[in-house]
This record gives C-alpha cells, structure tokens and sequence, in this order.
C-alpha cells in the first residue's frame, strides 16, 4: 500500500525533474539572447568577460574555491578554466556571425565527439554519419546555406573543441577538487578572458545598464541552469537526462527565432535536426558509466552548454 501511495509522488518529481531540464535549457539560450544584446556596445570579448565575471563571484560564494588544496594539482584547474574561457569566447564571437540554433548545433560536437570516443559500439557509426551529414548541410559550399559566413562556423567548431577539452579536464578537475573545481576554473575563466574583454570594450564594461545586463546573462546563463540541472540529476537517469539536453540546438534555434528575429531555412532547420538526432542516438546507445563520463560531466559547472 506504501508503494502505490508513493508512485504518484515519484511521478510527480520525474515530470517537475523533466520541466527542470527544459527551463535550463530554455535559460542557457535565453541568457545568450541577452547577452548579444551587449554586443553594439561591448563586442563579444566584452559580454563575454561580464558573464563570466559576475558568474564567478556567483560560484565563489556558494563553492568557496578558496578553501581548496592544491599540491601539485594546479594545472588541472588552470587548463579547465582556459577552457571554460576559450570555449565562452569563441562562441559569443560565433554568433556575430551565425543564428544561435545553429552556433549550438556546431558546437554540440565537441561532447558528441567525446561521448562516441568513449564508446565501442559499432552502432555510434550510424551517429557519426548522420552528425556529419548535418554539419555538410551547414557549411557555406551550396546554395542552401550560402548565408552563413565561415567565420562563424569556424569559431563554433572552435567553440566545440574548447567544449571537448572542457568536459575532460573538468572530470580530472572534479576527481582532484571536487564541486568547489568548478568555482575556481570560473575564475581562472574570468582572469583569462579579462584583459580581452578590456582591449575591445574598455570603460564601457563599468557602465550601470552594461553591468546590470552582465548579471543578469551570469544568472539566467550560469546559475539558475546549474542549480536546475543539479536538481535534475538527482531524479533522473543519466540517459533521459543527455538525451534531453541533446534538444539544446533545437531549444537554441527556437528561441533566436521568436527574440532575434533569426529565421532559419528549411535546409537548416534539417540540418540541426540531424545533430540533434545523432546526440539522442550516442545518448541512447550509451551505457550508464560513458554517458556519466561525457554527456553529464560538463555539469560540474555552470556554462553547460557554454552560451
């Protein structure tokens, strides 16, 4: 009798786990909607040292990375956050150049690249194929996609293979450090990412409005997608959580479309389909230890999916 009263309760905090996800998702591309907003005034550098600054001070509060002990294990950390602020510097500069749902799309290969590294199925071929064949219907080379400027493209594979080393380095980060890694590779982020945020925006980025914007892109970008994310995993399997996420290019495309006014074509919107596809599919085929081991591991920290 216990059991049948508690299913209801069970159900109920799997579908409040499920509409978690989708706000952190919806958060994440909403929160790179604001910060391009910052663009005119900032460039990308700038929104990108903002973000990353108040982000920071956010994490530092709640992780308290000053009480880490490092003996020896400082590289880890510092490599992990160069490529929190590689990865966050690239694809802001990405969508100056190319719509949000597709930045994301691109760039959602570098875990995807992981997650199939680590598997031996021959099954993951079919995913492999199906990504790259979303990534040819992308590129600038047909008439379908001649409106997207390469440097875009090429700043969010570039964002892509930050993104893979991010999600490696953070798992030896969080082996070493444990959660509070994830505050400390923020801040090394934010410390990278300053002195170039500073050379494209100078005193703009002490602005009022500018600084108020910048917090909220940290909050809605960074903290509030961490914490929802967190609760998530604690009720649900780790395969219908990556599997999930996998949607973050579509929820991205979305959401350029309905706030700025970024309207795909049908080639393309196939095209990210297709990602989308393919990291459902890696996300499926994968047992429970790979997909702890790629798909949720950037998750120790706030940038998931890094927009």
């Amino acid at each position: 009798m216990e059991k049948l009263r508690s299913l209801p309760s069970e159900t109920t905090e799997k579908f409040m786990a499920l509409g978690a996800v989708l706000v952190a998702m919806t958060c994440i591309s909403g929160g790179a909607t604001i910060a391009k907003q910052l663009f005119p005034l900032l460039g990308p550098s700038g929104a990108t040292t903002l973000r990353l600054g108040f982000a920071a001070v956010i994490m530092a509060l709640v992780f308290r990375p000053w009480r880490l002990s490092l003996k020896g294990n400082w590289r880890t950390l510092g490599i992990y956050g160069l490529c929190l602020a590689g990865m966050n510097l690239a694809l802001y500069s990405a969508l100056q150049f190319i719509p949000l749902g597709i930045a994301i799309a691109i760039e959602v290969i570098g875990p995807l690249g992981v997650a199939i590294a680590s598997s031996r199925k021959k099954a993951d071929f079919v995913w492999i194929g199906l990504a790259a064949t979303g990534l040819a219907m992308l590129l600038p080379i047909h008439s379908a996609a001649t409106a997207l400027d390469y440097r875009g493209l090429i700043l969010a594979a570039l964002a892509g293979l930050f993104w893979a080393c991010y999600i490696i380095t953070g798992k030896r980060a969080g082996e070493q450090h444990g959660p509070a890694a994830s505050a400390a590779g923020m801040i090394v982020a934010a410390i990278v990412a300053a002195p170039i945020g500073i050379a494209q925006s100078g005193q703009d980025l002490l602005l009022p409005g500018v600084l108020v914007l910048g917090l909220v892109v940290a909050i809605v970008s960074s903290a509030i997608p961490y914490s929802l994310e967190m609760v998530a995993l604690s009720k649900l399997p780790s395969n219908t959580f990556g599997t999930m996420m996998s949607a973050e290019p579509a929820i991205g495309a979305l959401i350029g479309m309905l706030v700025l006014g970024e309207v795909l074509g049908i080639t393309q919107w196939a095209a990210i389909g297709l990602i989308v596809m393919a990291s459902v599919g890696v996300g499926l085929s994968s047992n429970q230890k790979n997909l702890e081991g790629s798909l949720k591991l950037d998750k120790i920290g706030p940038g998931q999916a890094p927009v």
